[in-house]
């Protein structure tokens, strides 16, 4: 009896999973369609008010599941983590306006891979500007008519480290 309640149970799990995929599809497969699409939804799912409900699901959907996330501080020492991971301390205190605000991006695509260099101002209201301004590193895969963001490595610019001013000088 165990044998056959334990096989209806993974039986049921897999048939599960590609009507949730298939759930998700519909609400996201907008967003990840286009290079250009899944870096718009990248920034508009950190994005939002204080009573905005995060974007987890949408956030996942974006990354591949084995997506990591690596943020160097202002010697270059990295934290690298997942994305589980990076939601975990922002569950953990009251949500705050936050919005990223893109200012420039390079994309270059060979094949199934891409690579996209965007620069970013943190803002607390998305109408007034910041000094406050970031560059992220981000690669992506095609795979099964999508993309998918594999990893992201992000430093804050600061006054040694001028990194979003000599990017927005490069073509």
């Amino acid at each position: 009896m165990k044998t056959k309640l334990l096989a209806l149970s993974v039986f049921g799990l897999l048939m599960c999973s590609p009507l949730c995929s298939q759930t998700l599809d519909k609400k996201y497969g907008t967003d990840v369609k286009s290079i250009t699409s899944i870096i718009d939804a990248y920034y508009d799912v950190i994005s939002g008010s204080s009573t905005d409900p995060w974007q987890f699901e949408r956030d996942n959907y974006l990354h591949s599941g084995t997506a990591v996330i690596v943020r160097l501080d202002d010697d270059g020492k990295s934290d690298t983590h997942t994305l589980e991971a990076e939601y975990i301390p922002l569950l953990l205190i009251p949500k705050e306006n936050f919005y990223e605000k893109e200012i420039k991006r390079n994309i270059s695509q060979f094949g199934n891979m891409a690579q996209v260099w965007s620069a970013y101002e943190v803002r607390s209201n998305p109408e007034i500007d910041s000094n406050l301004r970031g560059l992220n590193s981000i690669q992506l895969h095609f795979e099964n008519s999508r993309w998918y963001i594999d990893s992201w490595t992000t430093q804050m610019q600061t006054e040694t480290n001028t990194i979003v001013t000599d990017f927005l000088k490069t073509e």
